[in-house]
């Protein structure tokens, strides 16, 4: 395959999207894992939600 006279240009910006995506979907796994220690928190602090349900039952 060639990408003729533009391949570091076709292939920086494959990588950077790449890049950026990766660091999106780590950056949404380690905010849900976040907020659910900090949900089970306050259910421990005596806390509770207008749902009805527990941290557990929302996993």
């Amino acid at each position: 395959m060639t990408l003729g006279p533009y391949a570091s240009f076709i292939v920086t910006s494959y990588v950077s999207v790449a890049t950026v995506v990766v660091a999106l979907i780590v950056w949404v796994i380690v905010d849900y894992r976040r907020q659910k220690a900090r949900l089970r928190g306050l259910e421990a602090a005596g806390a509770i939600r207008r749902s009805g349900r527990s941290a557990a039952e929302v996993q």
